[in-house]
């Protein structure tokens, strides 16, 4: 059986809105002349389902994860500007920080058992940018996406819900910390 992060990686982020949203989002690098971008466009257009897993063929690398419950995706670029400025990411340089001038991103999904035997899905993201330049300049980005940043976290957790609540099968029990 399949661990019930599985459900996540392999769900479809939320549908027609946020194939939009993400679309918009590739749309300057597309039109800069990036082939990847023209890919995840050519993608979206196909209303194939976008994954978590898609995401990490984008650029996002895995940072750390418990097999099933838990992982950590990183990215590391230049937000801010219209193609992203992505930049190679090293899960084994991570922790040096973002090269001047430039931010790294983790994107953090979760899931934990509740007493009443119901399994939450969280998701966080944390920013860490390597100057002063590159923080003004994600603080004035981040006041133009953060409405849509939620609303597509919103329709993802959303969309994840719906498909693990239509599974039959119970999840596997999550490891003991010992």
């Amino acid at each position: 059986m399949s661990s019930p992060l599985d459900v996540y990686l392999e769900a479809d982020l939320g549908g027609p809105v946020a194939r939009l949203l993400l679309a918009l989002r590739a749309l300057p690098a597309a039109l800069g002349g990036s082939a990847e971008a023209c890919e995840r466009l050519d993608v979206r257009r196909a209303r194939r389902a976008t994954t978590l897993a898609d995401l990490q063929r984008g650029g996002f690398v895995p940072l750390g994860e418990s097999t099933g419950w838990w992982i950590v995706l990183g990215l590391t670029g230049r937000f801010w500007t219209p193609t992203g400025g992505l930049l190679p990411t090293h899960p084994t340089t991570w922790a040096a920080g973002p090269p001047a001038g430039s931010a790294q991103a983790a994107w953090s999904f979760e899931l934990t058992e509740g007493d009443d035997g119901r399994t939450r899905l969280t998701t966080e993201t944390r920013v860490r940018c390597a100057d002063d330049a590159a923080r003004r300049a994600f603080r004035a980005y981040w006041l133009l996406v953060r409405p849509f940043s939620g609303l597509l976290r919103l329709l993802m957790l959303r969309n994840v819900r719906r498909v693990a609540e239509g599974m039959t099968a119970p999840p596997t029990s999550r490891p003991s910390a010992g």
